[in-house]
């Protein structure tokens, strides 16, 4: 079965956030003045357990997702996620990714990759370890994360994907060193504009690099050309080197929206789902799970919702969305 919304836009990709904890405090997603010690995050009661996400899981595929990604907070905090991915893994046509910080790769790499998984996505916003440790709060050393990413290589979670989320005045200047090292290692290295998600990291378009200026910066050192998406609504824009170099990719749903392809859903921790990266409010499907509703019962409050959908802030972003209230990026996994 498939399901489409108000605009003909397919329900394809799932995103599923196991936690709303994360070891690293990003001044652009979790900021530490505002998730500090006295922070009140989910308590473990308010989860979705692993074998309801599981459920959940199968009636999405059931309506046309195609793709999970497991996220955060950091999806490797949350204890024996292997157990989650073996329950997974097995979902028809599945593609199951996750999207992690790296810290904690080298320990679990191998055994995701046993039970199931396909491919991991890493962030890094810098080589230059004083930037890193500027832009993660946590004193986390760059070397750390490149054993994450040695690891998930040699695990076999490939094609790695890299994701340096670009700030005007930090990191910036890290652009073309990220290129140069990922350049020939067959990991695909993707900026991202910094986004207006939440409202605790004190977002300002001035403080948005747009993908365009990233571009025209690695095209005076490396001739690039544009590639095909490799499929409908894929999100990032797709470049490659000339030379052989091995490919790159741009996430600008700031300057160059994207909303007209989206078709993912978000599911939170607790068991919220989100239509839009952007939305103000989720729809409580834990309260079904937990209150003894049936596989069609949910499968059809899920048809409804997206249905229903008619999602697109990146396009009308403007002066007078500035002020509506937005999920955090911590809380739902970007």
């Amino acid at each position: 079965m498939s399901v489409v919304d108000t605009l003909h836009r397919p329900l394809r990709d799932l995103r599923i956030s196991v936690t709303d904890r994360c070891n690293f405090r990003c001044v652009y997603c979790m900021p530490k003045e505002i998730f500090g010690r006295e922070y009140q995050f989910l308590d473990r009661q308010s989860l979705l357990t692993f074998e309801e996400i599981a459920r959940l899981a199968r009636l999405f595929v059931a309506l046309g997702v195609q793709k999970i990604r497991l996220t955060g907070g950091e999806p490797l905090v949350r204890r024996d996620l292997e157990s989650l991915v073996a329950m997974l893994a097995p979902l028809p046509g599945l593609d199951l990714t996750l999207t992690t910080n790296g810290s904690l790769l080298p320990q679990h790499a191998a055994s995701l990759k046993a039970a199931g998984l396909r491919r991991a996505t890493i962030s890094l916003d810098s080589l230059d370890d004083s930037v890193f440790r500027a832009m993660n709060d946590a004193d986390f050393p760059v070397a750390r994360v490149l054993d994450g990413i040695e690891a998930a290589e040699r695990a076999g979670l490939t094609p790695i994907k890299i994701n340096m989320v670009v700030k005007r005045g930090v990191n910036e200047e890290s652009i073309l060193p990220m290129a140069e090292h990922f350049r020939h290692t067959g990991q695909i290295l993707r900026f991202i504009e910094y986004m207006d998600v939440g409202h605790t990291n004190g977002w300002r378009m001035d403080d948005v690099v747009p993908a365009g200026a990233i571009l025209a910066r690695l095209q005076q050192v490396h001739a690039l050309e544009p590639i095909d998406p490799n499929y409908p609504g894929e999100v990032a824009r797709r470049w490659r080197y000339r030379d052989g170099a091995g490919e790159i990719g741009f996430i600008a749903s700031v300057t160059q929206a994207f909303c007209r392809e989206c078709t993912r859903a978000r599911l939170s921790a607790e068991g919220s789902l989100f239509t839009c990266l952007f939305a103000a409010r989720g729809h409580d499907l834990r309260s079904l799970l937990r209150g003894g509703a049936s596989d069609e019962e949910l499968r059809q409050a899920i048809q409804e919702i997206w249905s229903g959908r008619g999602d697109r802030y990146s396009e009308i972003r403007s002066e007078a969305t500035s002020g509506i209230g937005r999920v955090e990026m911590s809380y739902i996994g970007g």
